[in-house]
């Protein structure tokens, strides 16, 4: 891979290297472009706390510390900064208005809960529950809306069987949806060495007969994680076989993936 947008870094509380550390991997890797998109923060009411993503104190130290690798290695690798970000409708502009004077490049969807976190179902959890399958795709058509997404990362994380035929039916607005925005999808590599319920062939079939664009994305939270190319070949081996478009290349630009600019 010459290009990887989905990287995270230690503040997310489940990455193993520094941001230093990845962009030194990714170029003895041979990469021409990093970007880094760690699980961005949420300002709940009360005191309520996600762990698994940063806090909304250490945004300017994570914007700071890669804005200053971007200049030390401008030579060697293109770096660009950026979140992974869930659609929270209660949250979500208080969000927005938190991170608009942060100059950030761009986020990804990555909805990896439902609703509004609090006490709803985490995507990944097995279901099959169809309301649960129908609000997921709801919600993210929501915010496919509201959003300047560079792309939606593992679209297919919500853990319902996917050979049903309410399966497809469900994901099939969802790809529609997406593709009606102009949004890719990723097909996420970690999911696939780590034989999680995403990426299923089931969801790319439709995918592929809807004409979405996709990306592939490493997810890293280890620097050894940027080199796998027996993945890379199992997940391009999906791209040649069921004749999905890869994306072209983006143009990033302070905040134009996001809306706040």
């Amino acid at each position: 891979m010459e290009r990887n947008y989905h990287t995270h870094t230690p503040r997310c509380n489940h990455a193993f290297n520094t941001e230093r550390e990845f962009v030194e991997g990714a170029i003895e890797a041979g990469m021409k472009v990093l970007g880094f998109s760690d699980h961005s923060p949420y300002i709940f009411d009360g005191d309520y706390y996600s762990t698994f993503r940063m806090r909304p104190e250490m945004v300017e130290d994570y914007v700071t510390s890669i804005l200053r690798l971007k200049e030390e290695y401008k030579r060697d690798i293109e770096i660009h900064v950026g979140l992974e970000m869930e659609y929270y409708p209660k949250y979500f502009e208080r969000l927005c208005r938190f991170l608009e004077d942060f100059p950030l490049e761009y986020a990804l969807l990555g909805q990896h809960c439902m609703e509004n976190e609090i006490g709803a179902h985490y995507s990944g959890t097995y279901t099959e529950d169809f309301g649960l399958l129908q609000m997921f795709v709801d919600q993210m058509i929501e915010a496919f809306s509201v959003g300047k997404w560079l792309y939606v990362a593992h679209p297919d994380i919500l853990n319902y069987p996917y050979n049903r035929p309410e399966y497809r039916t469900e994901m099939r607005r969802l790809c529609v949806a997406a593709k009606e925005r102009g949004i890719p999808l990723e097909i996420n590599l970690l999911g696939l060495k780590t034989r999680r319920s995403y990426p299923n062939r089931p969801f790319w079939e439709t995918a592929a007969e809807v004409g979405n664009e996709v990306v592939l994305g490493v997810d890293a939270h280890k620097v050894e994680w940027l080199v796998m190319p027996e993945i890379e070949e199992e997940a391009m081996g999906w791209v040649r076989e069921l004749g999905l478009k890869m994306a072209p290349d983006f143009e990033l630009g302070v905040g134009r993936h996001i809306g706040l600019r």
